[in-house]
């Protein structure tokens, strides 16, 4: 007869690499944005991986998955030895093999655990986090450590170095200011469920099978020959489509926030926190409505979203856990709490959403 698990998230972590590079030193490199324009993209501060002056890497992502990850070990009193699941979701690993959840396994000192990836990025982490609540729910384990990593200052390298800032192209600008890197981890810890068995939902869904892309990573893979790669103007290149992205990302996360609250049977003002990626905070409220949240569900968001774009930058998979990270070190998300953690990826226009009763007590 199998046996119910409880399971809860005992800590956060969270990782940012090197030091903070702010507009007005951005600006040094890749030339201005527009006041508006900056204002609209809300980033005053990211964090990449590489010197912006030379393109050098100074750590890699499956490092700093595991900065992260140490960190939130160490909050949580756990050792490496009692992780017997570790779960990574990246769009930006170092190789296509092996992946970087066994990287991780490695950087950490085990020889046997169970490691899985998911290539995904804002909404990945979530699927990640859902995976592993489930498996130790059904006591297929009992220690997780779940992982958002992301590196994309590699990719945007080529859009400035050895460039005068002058002639780098408005539109890759608006990608150079948006975008960081870092990592953000949880550990999850299954124990038998009690006379009130801990209750989560979740929801997940691709809405835009049939649309154009809102992101893409494309090269270094196999979609043609690699001598046509080389071909290519970048060897790897992500592309935005920022007025589909505009248009479409408020539908998503409108969409997104309905059958969160419908499935929990709960209005949006009975959640504590809505803990979302970047690229859908307070700024899009203006086109919820627009999008058919009403505008009585539009306020009850207002002092509800967690979210901390403005400084780090766009982070991809690490997004939701960095967001979350910021959330509970900084009180605003406290023991007691009902928290929605929401991710809106753009690539196919991906969302997905776990809810949890927050059970950590407040960070030291």
């Amino acid at each position: 007869m199998s046996t119910a698990y409880d399971v809860r998230i005992l800590s956060t972590g969270g990782y940012v690499p090197g030091d903070p590079l702010d507009n007005a030193a951005l600006e040094k490199y890749v030339g201005p944005l527009p006041d508006d324009v900056l204002d609209g993209i809300q980033v005053r501060t990211r964090y990449w991986m590489i010197d912006p002056a030379t393109g050098k890497h100074v750590i890699n992502n499956s490092r700093m998955a595991e900065r992260a990850s140490r960190q939130a070990m160490e909050r949580a009193g756990v050792e490496p030895g009692e992780i017997d699941l570790i779960v990574v979701c990246t769009a930006t690993p170092e190789y296509t093999l092996p992946n970087v959840a066994t990287t991780l396994q490695h950087y950490l000192g085990l020889e046997s655990v169970a490691a899985i990836e998911i290539r995904g990025a804002c909404a990945g982490w979530v699927q990640a986090l859902d995976l592993a609540r489930r498996q130790l729910a059904d006591g297929t384990a009992r220690t997780a450590l779940v992982v958002g990593s992301e590196s994309v200052s590699p990719l945007m390298a080529p859009l400035f170095l050895d460039k005068d800032p002058s002639r780098v192209r408005m539109r890759d600008r608006l990608t150079l200011y948006t975008f960081g890197d870092g990592a953000g981890a949880v550990v999850l810890r299954a124990e038998p469920a009690g006379a009130s068995p801990e209750k989560s939902t979740f929801v997940n869904a691709c809405v835009g099978g049939l649309r154009k892309p809102g992101m893409e990573i494309i090269g270094g893979g196999t979609d043609v020959s690699q001598a046509e790669q080389l071909r290519r103007r970048q060897l790897i290149q992500m592309k935005i489509d920022v007025p589909g992205t505009s248009s479409f990302g408020p539908q998503v996360f409108v969409r997104a926030i309905k059958e969160m609250a419908q499935k929990e049977g709960r209005a949006l003002d009975e959640f504590d926190a809505i803990v979302l990626p970047e690229g859908n905070a307070d700024y899009f409220a203006g086109e919820y409505e627009a999008a058919g949240l009403s505008a009585e569900d539009n306020q009850a968001l207002t002092g509800r979203i967690v979210e901390n774009l403005a400084d780090v930058g766009a982070t991809g998979s690490a997004a939701v856990p960095l967001s979350l990270d910021a959330g509970w070190t900084s009180g605003r998300i406290r023991p007691g709490d009902r928290i929605v953690l929401l991710g809106i990826e753009a690539s196919r226009y991906v969302y997905t959403g776990l809810s949890v009763t927050w059970r950590a007590p407040l960070a030291a």
